[in-house]
């Protein structure tokens, strides 16, 4: 018997450590899910029901402001209808390479980079392009009729420009029957 006795409190000891231990593990796995549930569990608001919801605020904060101004008595802002204007397409067109030439009564000479545009349809610029060898020269002949004194500042500049403009205008219309170029541009403009 007594060696029945020594048996049975290892033997039950080891069932007590086990229930212990297996009781205490899952304790913790139960404490660990119901920890979890609570930080996790819970539903997360949907990001675009909150963005509506700002929307939403907005909207009643601009009536409600809308609102104090119609009681103020002050008049709110109104559009006014703009009429329709019909805008032209500019097109523009750049002589290749630059005009060198010697100014009227000067050793100077003026090299410029030139280039025209205008509203009209492209026909113009394939009349520039298709006569262009006609154009420098007469572009080269108005050149060299103004001094250095004509071309010098914003004035002289202005008044080269017309002076081109209307001779190849003149030529167009002699070749083409039409002219058409509305502006000279200067892409470079060198007096040395």
């Amino acid at each position: 018997m007594a060696e029945n006795e020594e048996e049975q409190p290892a033997g039950g000891g080891l069932v007590k450590k086990l229930a212990i231990y297996g009781g205490g593990g899952l304790l913790m796995v139960g404490i660990g899910l119901a920890a979890g549930w609570l930080i996790f569990g819970n539903a997360q608001p949907d990001p675009s029901e909150e963005i509506e919801e700002i929307i939403e605020r907005k909207m009643q904060e601009r009536e409600a402001a809308d609102e104090m101004e119609a009681d103020n008595g002050t008049p709110s802002k109104l559009s006014k209808a703009t009429p329709e204007e019909e805008v032209f397409e500019t097109i523009y067109h750049e002589f290749a390479g630059t005009f060198t030439t010697n100014l009227a009564g000067s050793r100077k000479m003026l090299q410029l980079g030139i280039g025209v545009s205008t509203q009209y349809d492209d026909t113009v610029m394939m009349n520039v392009d298709a006569h262009q060898l006609a154009l420098r020269s007469i572009i080269l002949g108005v050149i060299s009729d103004f001094s250095e004194d004509q071309v010098r500042g914003g004035e002289g500049r202005e008044l080269l420009a017309d002076a081109l403009r209307d001779a190849i205008n003149a030529k167009l219309e002699e070749l083409e029957n039409f002219g058409g170029v509305e502006d000279v541009h200067f892409t470079s403009f060198v007096l040395q």
